[in-house]
């Protein structure tokens, strides 16, 4: 007759909120032997930072003379219209990131309409989006 053994393991890991969907974080960031799960942009973030270039666009084109011409063609408001063109300065590298699902955490549309500026240059956008703030 054997007896039942129980083992138990546990494995620190991290739950995290991603595009709408949860993420199980390990603590080297990945599982071994396992493929790393596919990511989801965020479509509500994307859908900003294509609306914002498509608005800096029209700006650039002259097809509007003002911001305000813009908002009430588009009929949204300017202030809206105002934040939502700052999201064409983020850097590339995390525009690249955000479009691939792979955004730092905490960087969601809600959060980048609260930041007055994305700070420049390029290089230090990373670590302050990162640090503080979100």
């Amino acid at each position: 007759m054997t007896t039942a053994t129980s083992v138990t393991v546990r494995v620190p890991l991290t739950i995290r909120r991603r595009g709408g969907r949860k993420l199980v974080v390990t603590p080297d960031g990945s599982a071994p032997g396992v493929a790393p799960a596919r990511t989801r942009a965020d479509p509500a973030l994307v859908k900003a930072l294509a609306r914002a270039h498509w608005w800096k666009r029209l700006l650039e084109s002259g097809r509007y003379a003002s911001l305000g011409d813009l908002a009430k063609a588009e009929k949204i408001d300017r202030s809206y219209l105002g934040k939502m063109l700052r999201l064409t300065l983020l850097a590339p590298d995390l525009v690249e990131a955000i479009l691939d699902g792979q955004q730092p955490d905490g960087v969601t549309l809600p959060a980048l309409e609260r930041k007055t500026e994305p700070p420049r240059p390029f290089k230090n956008q990373r670590l302050t989006l990162c640090t503080h703030g979100f």
